[in-house]
């Protein structure tokens, strides 16, 4: 099974955090991103997501082997929405495994960051205003919508 992943359905966190377990680790540190009613100020209705599908998973799958080296970590996985997200809907999912917590929490908090700079996955925020925007995963505007 793939560690990164594409998702048009909801994200089932709990069978994600099951993938993680292994007997040597001591500590497990998962991350859930949701979809907020705001941004910047402004009422967000919901969002559009688009990703780049085959670059997205190659580049997920490569900070996720990444991680697993850099912090000796037992599992890893991540999940990524791509679709229409209502307001409390979960967007993007974590999840690290370690024999110990420091770099549990160390490797989840490093492959979000990462994920959001590296893979290439938009945003498309709809304001209460009839307003939309599209933005890189990092939250700066971009001047032209994703391909696709």
């Amino acid at each position: 099974m793939k560690r990164f992943a594409l998702s048009e359905a909801p994200i089932d966190a709990a069978s994600e955090k099951a993938r993680l377990e292994h007997p040597a680790a001591g500590g497990c540190v998962t991350f859930e991103g949701w979809v907020r009613n705001h941004s910047a100020a402004r009422a967000v209705t919901r969002l559009d997501y688009q990703a780049y599908g085959s670059l997205a998973e190659s580049e997920g799958a490569a900070i996720l082997d990444e991680a697993c080296t850099r912090f000796e970590l037992r599992a890893a996985r991540c999940v990524h929405r791509v679709g229409t997200l209502a307001i409390g809907e979960m967007a993007v999912w974590v999840g690290a495994s370690a024999d110990h917590r420091d770099a549990a929490f160390a490797a989840c908090r490093w492959i979000i960051d990462e994920v959001k700079r590296r893979v290439p996955i938009w945003k498309n925020e709809h304001y209460a205003d009839g307003e939309s925007g599209w933005l890189h995963p990092d939250d700066t505007p971009v001047d032209i919508p994703p391909p696709g």
